[in-house]
């Protein structure tokens, strides 16, 4: 049990920014395994988005090239949001490079004409 989150990569539109239907095409870009503060920072986005679930849990968010480039200023300032949770785990700044990685692999994605999306499993 714990916290598994995703990002994917579609062709098809999304029906909203948020809380949308996961496409068929929907292919697997990257992953983490519990790295809370990521997620704090991708629920702010979801809420900002205007996702309202209570539980931000199993709820999609897509990913522009604007978050993506809030993202990475978040990351290299060591902004992300502390972050807890029920079997989180914690983020201890190790995931650093991967979270970079991540951004230039949705950034290309995005280029190549996909649709970015995050998506988590708690």
């Amino acid at each position: 049990m714990g916290l598994d989150m995703y990002a994917y990569i579609t062709k098809e539109p999304l029906t909203d920014e948020v809380d949308f239907a996961s496409p068929e095409d929907a292919r697997e870009l990257h992953s983490w395994r519990k790295h809370p503060d990521l997620h704090g920072w991708m629920e702010q986005r979801y809420r900002a988005k205007g996702g309202d679930a209570v539980e931000f849990n199993l709820r999609g968010v897509q990913l522009t090239a604007d978050d993506l480039a809030d993202l990475e200023r978040a990351v290299r300032n060591k902004q992300l949001p502390e972050t807890q949770g029920f079997f989180f785990g914690v983020s201890d700044g190790s995931e650093f490079e991967d979270d970079l990685l991540f951004i230039r692999k949705a950034r290309a994605a995005i280029a190549n004409g996909f649709t970015v999306f995050y998506d988590s499993w708690w």
